[in-house]
């Protein structure tokens, strides 16, 4: 585990679950971004935030990753995969 990157992350049997519940801004933006540019990582992803990523949203689609959506109690639930 990276200590410099913010939040926590675990392997699940769906994909790396990214966990930025509770990171100030720009915290989870970063931790995402780290994780998404290590060598190798095509998805899924899976992304646990507080509320809706809109400074997010573009910086991933620039770096070719698609998204899907999901809003809960618990707050919002990302699910990255590298672009085709």
């Amino acid at each position: 585990m990276n200590d410099d990157v913010p939040g926590t992350w675990w392997l699940g049997d769906d994909g790396l679950h990214v966990d930025t519940r509770g990171l100030p801004p720009p915290e989870p933006m970063v931790a995402v971004l780290w994780h998404i540019g290590r060598p190798g990582q095509r998805g899924p992803v899976i992304v646990h935030l507080d509320r809706d990523p809109i400074y997010l949203l573009p910086e991933l689609a620039e770096r070719g990753w698609t998204h899907e959506h999901s809003a809960g109690d618990t707050g919002v639930t990302l699910i990255l995969r590298a672009a085709p």
